[in-house]
């Protein structure tokens, strides 16, 4: 079947090619507890995260690398991944955390329809997505994870080479803050949060951003994260060869604020560090 799951509609025939997304078959880069999500996700055992090859989005800086551009990783069944679930809950997961799932939304859904985990389900994404494809995965997941990473098309296509990102993010999280939010002492159950990764020089393009979602303020969670590392294929982006500076990130938080958001994680500096970059075991 050709695919078409994602904004790009590359309708690659993902059983003998790669998409756009550099994604053949069902293929993971690493499992395991994970302690880096938002204190509500992590929360105290870790989330069970699983980190899936490929991504739609192909972000030049992504810290990821080696996982979004599929050179590392293993091949596994649906039958597998399934079997991952069970180890996830058995060590203690609070809840299953899909990293990078777009583009295999099939196999997600036929993974969870032989078994459905008995803990929340996040969905860890780019916010580069058709809302039609989120429709067939929505019963199945409980707390949408989504970056929401560039309002100006110029910026989007200067990074990733897609000027549409905004124009499919902005769909695709409206869709998603109608998750009723959930929480319980301090562990969301069900609800959005949306990340937003905040580039040097780009504060302004953040802002922009603040106040297309402050209409939805009172249905999400806010992550403003500082922990943008030189990393990737920027050698040509000499404005990203630097990590934000304090002043880039008060200005945005404290445009946030301004705006009337309470419920807002936010990252220290130190964050923007490559220790907190994973290794990739497969």
């Amino acid at each position: 079947m050709n695919c078409t799951l994602c904004p790009v509609s590359c309708n690659a025939d993902r059983e003998h090619m790669l998409g756009r997304c550099r994604a053949g078959k069902l293929k993971i880069a690493k499992y395991g507890l994970h302690q880096f999500e938002e204190p509500c996700i992590s929360f105290e055992r870790g989330a069970g995260t699983v980190f899936f090859c490929g991504c739609s989005l192909q972000c030049r800086f992504c810290q990821n690398f080696e996982l979004s551009r599929n050179t590392r990783g293993k091949e596994i069944t649906v039958s597998e991944l399934v079997s991952i679930f069970h180890e996830l809950e058995e060590m203690g997961a609070e809840n299953i955390d899909l990293v990078s799932p777009s583009h295999y939304t099939r196999e997600l859904i036929e993974a969870f329809r032989l078994y459905r985990p008995n803990i929340p389900v996040v969905y860890n994404s780019s916010g580069y997505e058709k809302v039609e494809t989120l429709k067939t995965i929505e019963p199945f997941v409980d707390v949408w994870l989504p970056d929401l990473k560039f309002f100006s098309p110029k910026l989007s296509e200067r990074y990733t080479g897609r000027a549409d990102y905004f124009a499919y993010a902005s769909e695709a999280i409206s869709f998603m803050a109608n998750k009723p939010l959930r929480i319980e002492n301090g562990k969301m159950l069900s609800g959005t949060i949306v990340r937003h990764l905040i580039l040097p020089l780009a504060s302004s393009d953040s802002v922009e951003l603040l106040k297309f979602l402050a209409p939805m303020k009172d249905k999400i969670y806010l992550s403003l994260m500082s922990q943008y590392t030189p990393f990737g294929d920027i050698s040509d982006l000499p404005e990203l060869n630097r990590r934000i500076t304090e002043r880039e990130y008060r200005k945005v938080l404290s445009c946030a604020l301004d705006l009337g958001f309470e419920h807002i994680f936010t990252q220290e500096r130190a964050s923007a560090d490559e220790t907190y970059i994973p290794v990739w075991d497969y």
